[in-house]
């Protein structure tokens, strides 16, 4: 997390907008206000943003239309304020590649972690492709994973159960290989959006894994350890 970094609030309530930006302000961050998607846009014409808090429910042209133009253009993070009712909306804006949400009401303090969780994701992880995450198979050594179904099979199309922290941490190694993830980074990338907290540590979580992926666990060849570091994914990976 960058104190210095650039944030833009997107919401047509003023009071929503002061609100968060004299919170933010106060943790460091520069903020930029816009009250409309227009507004927003003239922004981007003028600086360069490092992430976007973007309402919703605006009038006129709304929050998950403003996403789709911001998408066509730009990686720039974004979470979304969003209504406890507008559950819709809500997965709407996460395929759109929304990175988070906060439901209104909101506690500031709340808003301020999520803020500091996407910010360090953007900043310590490669940008990911678009496709990694639209991808519906994605194919490891001898394994395939179906992402829609949250299904993994072997070479001989025999299914390995996952659970849901080890579905979330496979497709984490999965859309980042080669590259060094962090302990923080993949509770980032497992837990992130989901509101349950898992109790186990990540390495426990690598442990149980690795049992269900490795031709031998203690001799780990495809997610392999950096002491100090983390874990790597080290094999190719293609997806479908």
């Amino acid at each position: 997390m960058q104190a210095s970094s650039h944030i833009a609030v997107v919401d047509d309530h003023q009071d929503i907008r002061d609100l968060v930006g004299k919170y933010l302000g106060q943790q460091g961050y520069r903020i930029s206000s816009a009250d409309s998607g227009a507004a927003l846009r003239k922004i981007l014409e003028r600086n360069a943003l490092d992430l976007i808090i973007l309402d919703i429910m605006m009038p006129g042209e709304d929050g998950l239309s403003v996403c789709r133009h911001i998408r066509s253009t730009t990686d720039v993070p974004i979470i979304f304020l969003t209504a406890m009712a507008d559950d819709t909306d809500r997965i709407i804006g996460l395929e759109l590649g929304a990175d988070d949400y906060v439901v209104k009401p909101f506690n500031p303090r709340e808003l301020l972690a999520r803020v500091r969780a996407v910010l360090r994701r953007a900043t310590t992880l490669p940008m990911q492709q678009r496709d990694n995450i639209k991808a519906k198979v994605i194919k490891f050594d001898q394994w395939r994973l179906d992402v829609g179904r949250q299904e993994l099979t072997d070479e001989d199309g025999v299914v390995v159960s996952l659970s849901t922290v080890e579905f979330r941490l496979l497709k984490a190694f999965l859309e980042h290989p080669g590259f060094v993830l962090t302990r923080d980074q993949l509770l980032d990338l497992t837990a992130g959006k989901a509101a349950e907290i898992f109790d186990r540590s990540i390495d426990h979580q690598v442990s149980r894994l690795r049992k269900k992926i490795e031709a031998d666990p203690k001799n780990p060849t495809i997610i392999k350890t950096h002491w100090g570091g983390g874990y790597s994914l080290s094999t190719d990976v293609v997806l479908q």
